[in-house]
């Protein structure tokens, strides 16, 4: 028998739909975090985490991490002082392993985990989350600015937004305009935007290493 081709990045860029997305993920969730956050130097996770704590002080109540995957977000956010943190994913097997992530007190890491669609309406009733962040779900294959009018219904006013958005989908899709409109409508706060690099300095990977994404801060008005 064949050895199973590792999984990368380029795979994640290639999908096109909800159901590619369940078949890579299903296919790479026991070895994502080993064969490419650890060994690829992927620290977007990190670094979207760390933005969301130094403006923890906003947040009254649960948050949502979005596309939470093998949970590395709500592992970094429990450790810093988040209470509660939920997760939603479409993978059932990224969810599983969400579920063995622990604090480095040995609690859960995640009170609640859902498994939808984020391109459908969610099963979750308005203004129930005091945060919302998201590293690595807006992306070249997976969700696209229309997405954001539901994370805005679910999510309380006041609530803390922290989303990461891989630079080039966020210029191609246009989010910027997306965003604009949901601040003249009222929506949201106007946005702050950070970018960031998506792998770690040391990270050698010819096509992929000075990837970068843009971290989009606002509150819910």
């Amino acid at each position: 028998m064949s050895k199973k081709r590792k999984l990368n990045i380029d795979d994640a860029y290639a999908v096109e739909t909800p159901a590619d997305n369940v078949r890579l993920y299903g296919d790479w969730a026991e070895t994502y975090d080993a064969d490419f956050v650890a060994s690829e130097g992927f620290v977007y996770h990190l670094r979207v985490a760390e933005i969301m704590l130094q403006q923890q002080s906003l947040i009254d109540g649960a948050v949502l991490d979005v596309g939470c995957g093998t949970g590395n977000v709500g592992v970094v956010l429990r450790d810093g002082g988040v209470d509660i943190v939920d997760g939603i994913d479409i993978s059932p097997e990224m969810l599983a392993e969400c579920r063995n992530k622990t604090t480095k007190d040995k609690i859960p890491a995640y009170r609640n985990l859902l498994q939808a669609d984020l391109t459908q309406t969610l099963d979750i009733a308005d203004s129930q989350y005091a945060g919302l962040v998201s590293a690595g779900t807006f992306t070249h294959g997976h969700l696209g600015p229309d997405t954001l009018d539901e994370l805005w219904r679910i999510a309380a006013p006041g609530a803390l937004c922290v989303l990461g958005i891989n630079s080039k989908h966020y210029k191609s899709m246009g989010f910027g305009e997306k965003l604009s409109a949901a601040v003249d409508n009222g929506t949201i706060t106007k946005p702050e935007l950070t970018e960031i690099n998506m792998y770690a300095a040391q990270a050698d990977d010819p096509d992929h290493a000075k990837d970068k994404a843009l971290v989009v801060v606002c509150q819910i008005v």
